[in-house]
């Protein structure tokens, strides 16, 4: 073999030069199958849950709460993220909390 300079590639095999044996790994399919799914949660979700919790406070959580668990669930439907329990729960808690305060000032203006 001849000294090559370092950082240089070795010259190509010669002609006739027995190509390597064919058994083994397979090739690799060429192209891409697909586009994987969106990793991780949905942060729209996350944030109906914390709106809807924060609803027990005041009424405007519970409606944002439910606005955005559809909005995310949407989402999720498209992009297939995780976090679909957690926009159900924001919607659920959200209309419940939602229902509950409802309930509460019809009962106290009644009682006036």
């Amino acid at each position: 073999m001849t000294e090559q300079p370092p950082g240089s590639y070795p010259p190509p095999p010669p002609e006739g030069y027995p190509p390597p044996p064919q058994g083994g790994y397979p090739a690799p399919p060429s192209g891409y199958p697909g586009a994987a799914p969106a990793a991780g949660t949905n942060g729209l979700a996350i944030a109906s849950l914390v709106c809807s919790v924060v609803g027990v406070l005041c009424g405007i959580g519970s409606i944002l709460g439910i606005v955005l668990g559809i909005i995310a669930l949407n989402q999720i439907k498209q992009t297939g993220q995780g976090g679909r329990g957690l926009a159900l729960a924001g919607i659920i808690v959200g209309a419940v909390l939602l229902a509950l305060g409802v309930i509460g000032y019809l009962i106290y203006f009644a009682s006036q």
